[in-house]
């Protein structure tokens, strides 16, 4: 059997938790994760985790915040006044809300906290600033061409 080699398309089942143990994703009940193994198309401590694995290989990795989504960011974490939102929009924390950055793009932004005259909200990837546990299981490879 052949080992996953960067090109390779490959398809996983999985299970993402923090390592409390708290599950934030998994492929089951779902079609397997596929990925183009090297493309960066999944986070870059799982892809480099997953290299090298053949059809039928199970392991448990721990995926360090580094090679997940990144440190949280202090600066990403920014108050605003209540008055710059619409009238009809009440900030409860742990809402979440779409921005437009000054280059047109969109951003999620998480309400963490709310007071009479501001909000905060961070821009951070949820999972930003954590160690991720991932139990995968390599159903498939397809050998690159």
């Amino acid at each position: 059997m052949s080992e996953a080699k960067s090109g390779d398309t490959v398809r996983i089942n999985y299970t993402g938790s923090l390592t409390d143990g708290t599950k934030f994703d998994s492929s089951e009940g779902r079609e397997p994760l596929q990925f183009q193994l090297g493309s960066g198309q999944i986070i870059s401590g799982l892809d480099r985790e997953v290299e090298g694995m053949k059809v039928g290989d199970k392991q448990t990795v721990t995926v360090p915040a580094e090679e997940a989504y990144g440190a949280h960011d202090a600066a990403k974490v920014q108050k605003i006044p209540r008055d710059a939102l619409p009238p009809e929009l009440e900030p409860q924390q742990g809402m979440q809300l779409q921005a437009q950055t000054q280059q047109g793009g969109q951003v999620a932004l998480l309400v963490t906290a709310v007071d009479e005259q501001e909000l905060t909200v961070d821009a951070n990837h949820p999972l930003a600033g954590q160690d991720l546990v991932f139990e995968i299981e390599v159903v498939e490879i397809v050998k690159a061409a």
